[in-house]
């Protein structure tokens, strides 16, 4: 898994930079990156011990540090961070290879931030910044393997467990892997090419915009390639044109200003969390159809060469639903492919009063949802957004932006705090 991953940009990026790419140089591609794969690997675990957490500032100068030293080891040019004058925002990496008489620019895309990090979702023994080599998955019984005495080439079934071990700290290593086998092999590259890797990402990207607009001049190009996405769930190698687009809202859905007994009130003061249930609900239909008005009403269909392409994947569907465990997909008659090519409403997570050991008979004072809104082509994020409030607003809240005075409180029966997310577009 770590050097199929690996060699999967290596040989896509050959494909976009180099003379047509023929067996002998995919050999010699090869070569290099079978000779190499203890250093490869080495550095990768030395990235991987570098918390990434995107709100850690320090941690991510560290993150951007380190990959500046690397960029400028492999012979990249005008390495630098490109950033802004707002204190505590992560910087983009930036560096160049310019061609002699190329008239096209490619920059490669990937992202050193990674997710938060959930202790309790980690298994015993493992630690998000402490890089361990599995020999298989780790809920099918794998056991951790000696980097040091581990035997190369290594078995491409073998996983490395760290926060960012896959999204993305492997595309950004892939990217420079994949130069430093082109540059070593001796092919020659036919575009000049860019290199930019976000430190924002998992937080929304909420800088990138600006940053773009900054260093407009510089990211001048022809094609963006985002090496941010999985394998097929086939296992094979794929290429993705287009991504969906992304979006959020929290909603907040209020009850009595303090908890109260559910012996002494229930039946009498409306729950919040019922509230909030009886809303997302309404939103969705059995079939798994967003019954928001308009909501796929401005989506671009897709073309006949694209339905075609689609329906040349492979099919993976039931054997995905035997791995993942489920039986049923949510939009009735439609299978991955077709599904994800739709905008979506998900609900990212719920939170209200407490459970388990720490529960109690009482009605929560609020209850909150986090609505994430994927976006297809035709879509636009602050719409889409506009078009859930909307929704809100039909089943009889009154929304606000604030926490409810006493004054809104006895006015209105249902009310809502509704936050908007950031977005961005497909």
């Amino acid at each position: 898994m770590i050097m199929r991953y690996f060699f999967f940009f290596i040989f896509s990026f050959l494909t976009c930079l180099s003379s047509t790419a023929q067996p002998a140089e995919l050999d010699r591609i090869r070569s290099y990156r079978m000779k190499n794969d203890r250093e490869i690997l080495n550095d990768f675990f030395s990235f991987l011990q570098i918390p990434n957490v995107a709100t850690d500032t320090a941690n991510i100068g560290k993150n951007a540090s380190w990959l500046v030293k690397e960029m400028n080891a492999k012979g990249i040019e005008n390495v630098s961070l490109l950033s802004l004058d707002e204190k505590n925002t992560p910087p983009a990496v930036y560096g160049e290879v310019n061609v002699p008489g190329a008239t096209k620019t490619i920059i490669f895309y990937a992202h050193y931030d990674g997710q938060p990090v959930n202790p309790a979702l980690w298994a015993a023994g493992l630690h998000p910044f402490h890089p361990q080599l599995l020999n298989g998955k780790i809920d099918e019984n794998a056991s951790v393997q000696s980097f040091s005495s581990a035997n190369f080439p290594l078995n491409e079934d073998w996983r490395i467990y760290a926060r960012g071990s896959s999204d993305d700290k492997a595309g950004v290593m892939a990217i420079l892997t994949a130069f430093d086998a082109i540059k070593h092999s001796g092919l020659k590259l036919r575009y000049n090419i860019r290199f930019f890797f976000e430190g924002e990402e998992e937080q929304g990207s909420t800088h990138l915009p600006q940053i773009l607009e900054k260093y407009r001049s510089l990211l001048k190009s022809d094609l963006w390639i985002i090496c941010d996405g999985p394998v097929h769930q086939s296992g094979d190698k794929q290429m993705v044109f287009g991504a969906r687009g992304d979006t959020h809202l929290t909603l907040k859905v209020f009850g009595p200003k303090n908890p109260l007994h559910s012996g002494h009130y229930g039946n009498w003061v409306p729950n919040p969390v019922m509230e909030l249930c009886k809303l997302l609900a309404s939103m969705k239909d059995d079939k798994g159809k967003v019954t928001i008005k308009n909501f796929y009403s401005d989506v671009i269909p897709l073309t006949a060469t694209e339905k075609k392409a689609l329906e040349k994947a492979p099919v993976v569907d039931d054997e995905l639903k035997k791995r993942i465990g489920f039986s049923q997909q949510e939009m009735e008659g439609k299978n991955l492919n077709e599904s994800i090519n739709l905008p979506s409403l998900n609900i990212n997570g719920i939170e209200s009063s407490n459970v388990g050991t720490i529960q109690a008979n009482v009605i929560p004072i609020s209850a909150t949802a986090v609505v994430d809104l994927r976006l297809v082509l035709g879509n636009d994020w602050r719409k889409q957004q506009q078009k859930v409030i909307d929704h809100i607003i039909s089943q009889g809240f009154y929304v606000t932006e604030k926490e409810p005075t006493d004054e809104e409180r006895s006015r209105y029966k249902k009310i809502i705090q509704v936050k908007k997310g950031n977005g961005d577009n497909v």
